[in-house]
């Protein structure tokens, strides 16, 4: 279905998600999912492994049509959409800039980018390709990408998964400096709580699948504040409130 008209700056109403196994069992991936993620807003979408996170990314993101149920994307501004994957997905034929700036229409392919690759640190890295890049700083281009279209809303998907735990805490740090140099309306899928605590303005929390949503946990502690023991007294909080979840 398409998306349907405007209001919300995102509005997610899915009636039911089905797919069909490779032993053809038919499996509800979702059923009532039903949530909004405010302009300017930084929410994560939180559940277990194999919820239907992802599927319901893949919606809001076109890629997947055959469901009951709609959607509204953001009006206004740039009406860009931008997503960021747990793959990097760049061009390995192109550098670092020109990767990013590809990703822009025509007539803004030459806007200046320095303050991006100042804040992602990426500034020595915009003429190498990307065989020459660890995978975090691969991260850190697709990062780059995604902000530089300044789209209306952004989507991440597990972006800092199978990275380890030090590198990952910097490019989530990172991501939220980036963020507040351009506050766009973003969407993340995450299963880590203490990810979701630290980058997000609310966590839309669901069940296990059929996804749909448990609750809605508003983190209000500032940003530059949700450090160790406040991320400790968030996690304790949260579990108070959704004992049996992530």
């Amino acid at each position: 279905m398409q998306p349907a008209g405007a209001a919300a700056p995102l509005k997610v109403d899915i009636d039911e998600k089905t797919f069909r196994s490779a032993e053809g069992v038919t499996i509800v991936a979702l059923r009532g999912l039903s949530f909004e993620v405010r302009q300017g807003e930084f929410a994560c979408l939180l559940g277990p492994s194999g919820c239907g996170k992802t599927t319901t990314l893949r919606i809001l993101l076109g890629l997947d049509r055959q469901f009951s149920g709609s959607y509204q994307l953001p009006e206004g501004g740039s009406k860009r959409i931008a997503a960021v994957f747990q793959e990097p997905v760049l061009l390995p034929w192109r550098t670092v800039e020109q990767n990013i700036r590809l990703a822009l229409p025509p007539r803004l392919r030459d806007k200046d980018l320095d303050w991006l690759f100042d804040i992602l640190g990426l500034s020595a890295m915009r003429s190498l390709y990307p065989s020459e890049l660890s995978l975090g700083l691969a991260r850190r281009a697709a990062l780059a990408r995604a902000f530089a279209t300044e789209p209306a809303i952004l989507f991440l998907d597990e972006p800092f998964a199978s990275l380890d735990e030090r590198t990952a805490d910097k490019l989530r740090r990172l991501l939220m400096t980036v963020w507040a140099a351009r506050p766009t309306t973003a969407l993340m899928v995450t299963h880590n709580l203490r990810e979701a605590l630290l980058l997000a303005d609310r966590i839309v929390v669901l069940s296990p699948r059929p996804a749909h949503v448990l609750g809605i946990f508003d983190v209000g502690l500032p940003r530059h504040l949700r450090e160790a023991p406040s991320l400790d007294h968030l996690v304790s909080e949260f579990h108070k409130r959704f004992s049996d979840t992530v």
